[in-house]
């Protein structure tokens, strides 16, 4: 199976000839699925959700998006951005943290974006309690031996990456996932690819990050991730706009790691508590 694993693309400030290069790499390939980990617009306007949602429709395979930090109104409006954030999603409303089933993979979404914190920076990540719990709700049905992919927009920890995420409850909520049973959080945000193993709950869940196909590039050219996947392994390769050819990020720690018997363990625990 192969996932093609998508970021930032802000509509809005996006690079064309990214756009076309990654649309070309879809229809050629044709890839089980594109996960999109948000920010698919500059300035959640109405014309920029339309262009993307356009967009993401013309690749022709299934696609689940999460929301990013510039996909809900901006600080210079307060009032949209806290109690109307979501209205102009008409556009991508079927595709918004929308659960992919694939055979023996599960995408389960996990929203890290906050209309407003108590700090300055608005844009950095935040899980909630809800959010969290939604997420854990979604892995504890996923069907035994599935591997279990979170999408969502800021890295939970830090990635080594130059942009940061500085997601509050992020780390609670990766050892909670890594106890449930998720094998890698899929995110985006800081516009360059890495796959980096953490060890949580005495087993491995990676933290992938994805570039970007706008113009705000950081570290690296336009790039995506090929995710692929064969008997219960999976490897990360950064593809990017350049002459480099797609290599692998994936460590050899991560790339021999198969599922883990704690998930089984943590869904027997929460069927007895009744979650």
């Amino acid at each position: 199976m192969t996932l093609f694993h998508v970021s930032d693309v802000h509509f809005g400030a996006e690079d064309p000839a990214a756009i076309a290069w990654f649309s070309d790499r879809v229809a050629e390939e044709k890839p089980d699925a594109v996960i999109m980990t948000g920010d698919l617009t500059m300035r959640a306007t109405k014309d920029e959700f339309q262009r993307g949602g356009d967009w993401l429709r013309s690749l022709g395979v299934p696609v689940t998006l999460e929301v990013g930090n510039h996909d809900i109104p901006y600080y210079w409006d307060p009032f949209r951005r806290l109690f109307a954030p979501y209205q102009r999603y008409a556009a991508v409303e079927q595709m918004i943290e929308r659960p992919l089933e694939l055979p023996g993979v599960t995408v389960v979404p996990l929203k890290t974006t906050a209309r407003a914190q108590w700090r300055w920076n608005w844009s950095k990540g935040r899980v909630s309690s809800g959010s969290l719990k939604r997420a854990l709700a979604m892995i504890a049905d996923v069907p035994k031996g599935n591997l279990i992919l979170i999408g969502a927009h800021h890295p939970l920890i830090e990635g080594g990456t130059t942009g940061t995420a500085k997601t509050r409850n992020g780390d609670e909520a990766l050892t909670a996932l890594a106890e449930a049973g998720a094998h890698a959080v899929l995110s985006g945000h800081v516009h360059d690819p890495f796959d980096v193993p953490v060890e949580r709950e005495g087993r491995i869940i990676r933290m992938i990050g994805a570039g970007t196909l706008s113009k705000r590039t950081r570290g690296s050219p336009p790039a995506f991730n090929e995710i692929r996947v064969e008997n219960g392994r999976f490897e990360t390769l950064a593809r990017t706009l350049s002459d480099e050819a797609k290599h692998s990020i994936t460590s050899d720690v991560s790339r021999k790691l198969r599922s883990s018997p704690v998930r089984g363990r943590w869904l027997a625990r929460a069927r007895r508590r009744g979650r």
